[in-house]
């Protein structure tokens, strides 16, 4: 079997990381699976080990593409996609993934999608379903499928160039969705009480608040306590998780929303617990007191105690560390995630001839 997946954006984020890990095991299942994007920031060295990349936005280009005679067509968030297909005649079976959080971005990205008549919706999950109950027909058939990741390479590690203070880590773009601004205000509070963390943020090389970051970051002379790592390959991170496990400290996220957290389930795989608002999807990857803490959005103080709680008890850390690595094992691998996804491709082909 062979499919087309289509998205707008080939960035080093959460939607990639959950394709480049299906691609992988899809491949183990017989089935080859091509990536079409219009614009490349930054995520091609993500996926161009694992499956053909094709970067295009002229109609013609994607055109061609699109007349390769794929199995299914699988597309995640991008509107422009609905037009191309029917430009071509595609007669495949059609899978759209809403995937944006946000519902005004989600309604604009399902623009046009009733001309095309997709076989099936695919969300990360429950949140993102009851979102997208809001904007389609009672009917139309929608399927949660959790990301998924290989186990075998996020997993605990022991490193040799350990820091000699406990890292508080945020993972992810500079922008306002991310909220890389209240991250800055909870280590904030964490400087100005204790000298035994240091903060490390990775990622931002290709995003829109890049420069207004740096500024402010200079202005406010946060290094050397905020350290910044603007471009991390996908292939490095479990390195740096286990980086982070070592030092005896954890994953802050501060995001206003998430259809799901990649990095969450890649840091709790690694043994690092993870703090971050209860909201959206989160409560659905994180176990609140199990696998780390769940602050209230906009709570500084109680994101900066909830931090304490974890990096200053080490027989709690060591019981998040185990607990969110078997929650990864049980819930979010990639061989019982992606299966769901392959069962579904199967029957929607078969049922196509």
């Amino acid at each position: 079997m062979n499919i087309l997946v289509i998205w707008r954006l080939l960035t080093v984020g959460g939607v990639n990381a959950g394709w480049r890990n299906r691609a992988l095991y899809f491949k183990k299942r017989g089935i080859t699976t091509d990536f079409l994007y219009t614009k490349d920031l930054g995520g091609m060295h993500m996926m161009e080990d694992v499956a053909n990349v094709y970067v295009a936005k002229k109609k013609r280009d994607v055109h061609d593409i699109l007349r390769k005679g794929y199995d299914a067509i699988i597309v995640v968030d991008t509107s422009q996609a609905y037009e191309w297909l029917n430009d071509v005649g595609y007669a495949g079976p059609i899978i759209v993934e809403a995937r944006t959080p946000e519902l005004l971005k989600l309604k604009r990205n399902l623009q046009g999608v009733e001309t095309i008549s997709p076989r099936q919706f695919i969300v990360p999950s429950y949140y993102q379903k009851r979102l997208l109950s809001v904007l389609v027909n009672d009917q139309a058939p929608i399927t949660v499928i959790y990301n998924g990741l290989d186990a075998s390479f996020f997993q605990p590690s022991v490193c040799d160039d350990v820091p000699n203070k406990k890292i508080i880590a945020y993972v992810g773009r500079l922008d306002g969705r991310k909220n890389w601004r209240a991250f800055l205000r909870i280590v904030s509070l964490l400087q100005k009480e204790r000298d035994d963390v240091e903060c490390w943020m990775i990622g931002g090389a290709h995003s829109v608040d890049k420069q207004t970051f740096e500024t402010e970051w200079k202005e406010k002379k946060l290094d050397p306590f905020v350290k910044w790592f603007p471009v991390v390959p996908y292939q490095q991170m479990p390195h740096i998780y286990a980086r982070i496990r070592q030092s005896g400290g954890c994953l802050l996220a501060t995001t206003k929303v998430e259809s799901f957290g990649n990095t969450f389930i890649e840091a709790m795989a690694c043994g690092v617990p993870v703090v971050a608002p209860r909201v959206s999807a989160m409560p659905e990857v994180i176990a609140h007191g199990k696998t780390g803490y769940l602050f209230r959005e906009h709570h500084a103080r109680g994101a900066a105690r909830a931090i304490e709680a974890i990096i200053d008890d080490q027989e709690r850390y060591e019981e998040m560390s185990e607990a969110g690595r078997a929650r990864v094992l049980a819930q979010f691998t990639i061989e019982r995630c992606a299966e769901t996804y392959v069962d579904l491709l199967q029957h929607i082909v078969g049922e196509q001839t």
